[in-house]
């Protein structure tokens, strides 16, 4: 799993069936400090997120799971909201 801060959403007309329903935010991964940490991606939203919110996501096979047993068609998906987190200095 890793953070991301929630910077936008997707809005799209026409999309894979399995998608439907489901919302597409916009994340930019970050750094335990809380720093940007590589690029931006879309992630499928199971945690009801949104702009401005702390998140973590995961990528891979287990974006799908939330919705198992439909096959959504997704290699990031949002799996929770954060509240806070604690690093040692």
């Amino acid at each position: 799993m890793q953070l991301a801060r929630v910077i936008g959403d997707v809005v799209i007309t026409r999309k894979d069936e399995n998608l439907m329903g489901l919302t597409l935010l916009v994340l930019q991964p970050i750094a335990a400090d809380g720093t940007p940490a590589g690029r931006t991606l879309v992630a499928v939203d199971a945690a009801g997120a949104g702009v401005g919110e702390t998140v973590f996501f995961v990528r891979g096979k287990e974006a799908s799971f939330p919705w198992y047993p439909t096959e959504v068609p997704a290699d990031a998906g949002i799996v929770g909201i954060v509240d806070h987190w604690d690093v040692e200095s």
